[in-house]
């Protein structure tokens, strides 16, 4: 007997292990990505559709230029790190991507992510650290396209990314109120900086007396020319025309003594593209190989979650089909190409990726353009960064993170279901008391915590057999006294409804006069390793007081679980009775006879087990 049990269980793993392997081959063979399909753009590609990318890259760069040094501030890193990338991933995303308009480049989130992680840890130095890092991203995010992990994006809540948006918007706009105001909040007690929004604004509240009046005026002048460009000229570019005229109404005003902090100490030159390798040999990079693990497991999720939700926006648009897997992989190699430059993560930018459409962009030719732009102009212009106001960068970084705030998402999120306002205000709070890179993992954990909740509460249902001889759910106080009892099982099995279900069957054996108990399993579904557990150590409970247990309705899922799980040989083959689709009741009626038979007669009582928290409802079961 021990024999054949151990050949059993070897014959088990052997299946087991092919199965993984075949599901290996199929996920890396018969899932395959293409190396290269922009070659498919290229075939039959035409001067009009050429002209059409030439002008939307135009567009595209007068945007990702100023944008680029932006989102440099928002990270704390220098301003070329945002341009490099805004070129470099522009240029490298659309060789491996399937959607024909998305535009990498850094964004407001991944950006703020970045400083949040650093502001945490004052003591690690980000420039050194970021080659490391945006490498670390790359890997993930081209190990998860090959896994498909992409596919997953469709489970998180929409509501999450809505409150991550929403409180990082606001952190964005409220750490630019320093160089906004001409304030430095770096003090000998604090060499951190700030990191939650209330200790942000303490410290400005305590450091207004020292407001520079001339940065004060310059961000005003930002905000009304970005206004009027907005309202009066819509198809300007308002961002590259708001920051260039004020830049050019600073130089003029300069000898009038008009002088607010600019960007003097910074500059762009080819030497910042030389290659930057990340140092593996050094004897500290697995260190810091485990302290970013975190930052960069949470960016690749990040970058994942925005280049699939812009893609598919733009895909339904346009009529055309996309794979996130595909894209994912292409923001990969995005990623590792600005690994080895002066480069920050890079993801899929919404305002460029909705320029670039709007522009009337054929194919991802047009951001190979506005990259090769972006960086000539970075290339033959980058000494006049210095020119650029502090000021009039705040403000315009301030419209930006404004302009991702939906107060129609906003009354969705929190009034659609009591949920969904829990998920939003528990990730909207941990997006302002803690980094950005944990509070995304808290609102996902809390949602699907909530949604588990509500998928682990199977409906136990009492049924009998009717006047007709079909079984259909009994009448309320229709019961008495039985030995016998058919519990319906409706919904999931799967780990969080496993103690629920056991302690819910186990109120029935409360009756001393119950002797059996027969489990119908024809609408319960995906049984796993839990669920197995409890129901084996039901079995034995029951047994271990006299009573036993019968299966009945098995499909064939269920009994592949059964099966393989070997809680068949629990059960005992003489109590287990599958389900047949033309006859759904035969299976129990055959466990009746069964449980008859156990009991030495043949009629019984039949207890119909009744969830007094479902309530009542009367249908028949097909």
């Amino acid at each position: 007997m021990a024999a054949g049990s151990h050949g059993n269980w070897i014959e088990r793993l052997t299946s087991l292990s092919k199965q993984v392997l075949e599901g290996g081959r199929a996920l890396l063979v018969d899932g395959s990505l293409d190396p290269l399909p922009i070659r498919g753009t290229l075939r039959g590609y035409g001067r009009r559709s050429f002209f059409s990318d030439v002008r939307a890259g135009a567009s595209v760069m007068l945007l990702a230029v100023p944008q680029g040094m932006a989102y440099a501030v928002i990270a704390g890193l220098p301003l070329h790190y945002g341009i490099t990338c805004s070129a470099v991933a522009a240029m490298v995303g659309p060789l491996l991507a399937s959607s024909r308009h998305t535009v990498f480049g850094p964004t407001n989130a991944t950006a703020f992510m970045v400083f949040s992680y650093f502001a945490s840890y004052p003591a690690l130095e980000p420039l050194s650290l970021m080659p490391l890092l945006v490498f670390m991203t790359a890997a993930l995010l081209i190990f998860g396209a090959y896994l498909r992990v992409a596919d997953l994006a469709q489970y998180i809540s929409r509501t999450v990314v809505v409150a991550y948006v929403t409180g990082a918007a606001l952190l964005i706009a409220a750490n630019q109120l320093p160089a906004l105001l001409g304030i430095s909040l770096v003090t000998e007690e604090d060499e951190g900086g700030p990191v939650t929004l209330p200790g942000l604004v303490y410290r400005v509240l305590r450091a207004l007396p020292e407001t520079n009046v001339h940065s004060l005026l310059c961000g005003l002048l930002v905000f009304g020319v970005f206004g009027l460009v907005r309202k009066w000229r819509p198809r300007w570019p308002a961002f590259a025309v708001t920051l260039t005229g004020v830049t050019a109404l600073v130089a003029l005003l300069a000898p009038l003594g008009f002088h607010p902090a600019t960007f003097a100490d910074q500059h762009f030159g080819w030497r910042d593209l030389l290659p930057q390798f990340p140092d593996f040999a050094s004897a500290s990079t697995l260190p810091n190989v485990s302290r970013l693990f975190g930052l960069a497991l949470a960016m690749a999720f990040l970058c994942t979650l925005e280049n699939s939700v812009m893609a598919k926006t733009l895909a339904s648009r346009s009529g055309r089909r996309v794979d996130a897997n595909q894209d994912m992989l292409s923001l990969g190699a995005a990623n590792l190409a600005c690994a080895y430059v002066s480069g920050m993560p890079a993801s899929a930018s919404l305002t460029r990726s909705a320029l670039n459409f709007d522009s009337g962009a054929r194919t991802g030719i047009s951001s190979i353009v506005s990259g090769v732009l972006c960086l000539v102009v970075a290339l033959t212009m980058g000494g006049l960064v210095a020119q650029i106001p502090k000021a009039a960068l705040a403000a315009l970084v301030s419209c930006v993170a404004f302009s991702l705030l939906s107060r129609r998402q906003l009354i969705v999120s929190l009034y659609a279901t009591r949920s969904d306002a829990i998920v939003f205000l528990a990730t909207f709070l941990a997006t302002l008391f803690v980094p950005l890179h944990v509070a995304i993992f808290t609102g996902i954990g809390i949602s699907v915590m909530l949604y588990l909740r509500k998928a682990s509460r199977p409906q136990l249902v009492e049924y009998a057999f009717n006047e007709e001889g079909q079984l259909a759910e009994a009448e309320m106080g229709r019961r008495q006294n039985p030995s016998i009892s058919i519990v319906h099982v409706e919904g999931d099995l799967f780990f969080g409804a496993a103690e629920l279900f056991r302690t819910q069957i186990q109120r029935t054996c409360a009756d001393p006069n119950l002797r059996l108990i027969i489990l119908r399993l024809k609408n319960a579904r995906h049984l796993d390793a839990t669920s197995v557990m409890a129901l084996e150590e039901l079995i034995q409970v029951l047994r271990a007081d006299g009573r036993d247990l019968i299966v009945s309705g098995a499909m064939k899922d269920v009994y592949r679980v059964l099966r393989d799980s070997g809680l068949i040989d629990v059960i005992g083959k003489a109590n287990l009775f599958l389900g047949s689709p033309s006859n759904p009741n035969l299976s129990t009626r055959n466990a009746l006879k069964r449980a008859q038979a156990i009991l030495g007669r043949k009629d019984a009582d039949v207890r119909i087990y009744f969830d007094p928290g479902q309530g009542s409802r009367v249908k028949g079961i097909d």
